[in-house]
């Protein structure tokens, strides 16, 4: 059986990427929004990663971080945004975030960086 991985953009088209990079190896989630996911986690134990981006309306990326962490604390999640800031991302490991994307990203850069979760 394949891992599960929980998809969370705001973004269709970023939610469509990665479903074509990401569909055909793993079990898919897609959820537009951090209240989405956070219930999401609740209600799927066998999630094992989480890609999540950063800026999103009602509650962002960092805020979902830090409630997943509360209830699932060994969740591994990978941030991806749209802005290279160096802050957001000592921000998210800081949060426990594993690993960090920015946008536009390659599906190789996609793939390795899910590979490399799934091994730590």
């Amino acid at each position: 059986m394949s891992k599960k991985i929980l998809i969370v953009d705001d973004e269709e088209g970023v939610r469509e990427s990665l479903k074509l990079i990401l569909g055909d190896l793993y079990n898919l989630i897609l959820t537009e929004d951090g209240f989405q996911a956070l219930e999401c986690i609740k209600n799927a134990p066998d999630i094992s990663l989480v890609l999540m981006d950063i800026k999103m309306p009602k509650m962002n990326g960092l805020e979902t971080l830090s409630e997943m962490r509360k209830q699932r604390p060994g969740l591994k999640v990978i941030m991806i945004t749209g802005y290279r800031s160096v802050e957001t991302a000592a921000e998210a490991v800081k949060l426990g975030a594993c690993g960090y994307i920015v946008k536009p990203f390659k599906s190789e850069e996609i793939l390795k960086s899910v590979k490399k979760a799934f091994k730590v």
